[in-house]
């Protein structure tokens, strides 16, 4: 029996191909997902959450439906436990919102 030939990829990798999103010395760095408090618990209570809540806040300002994906914190925890846990903290945005207008404010803020 012939053996399959192995699929090559067709980008290269190159040394600076990944992007560092964390901040050296930000409260996160260094932390895993699961450390900074996005682990099993809060993907049962996020999908809970987005199910009470299925469109996004930001869309639905300007009268746009758009189903929402991502729980947001209004106010960054900053690894704060409890304000992490706060639904009073959470809104629902869709991946745009929460991508562009959402971080643009936070930058702004910060």
């Amino acid at each position: 029996m012939a053996r399959l030939k192995t699929i090559r990829p067709k980008l290269s990798e190159g040394s600076g191909s990944l992007i560092k999103t964390v901040t050296p010395g930000s409260w996160r760095s260094g932390m895993t997902s699961s450390q900074r408090g996005y682990d099993y618990r809060w993907q049962k209570a996020r999908e809970r959450f987005l199910y009470d809540n299925p469109l996004c806040a930001y869309c639905a300002k300007i009268g746009r439906t758009t189903a929402a994906s991502v729980v947001d914190h209004v106010t960054p925890h900053r690894g704060d436990k409890d304000l992490f846990w706060s639904q009073a903290n959470w809104q629902p945005l869709c991946k745009h919102c929460h991508d562009s207008i959402k971080q643009a404010e936070e930058r702004a803020t910060s």
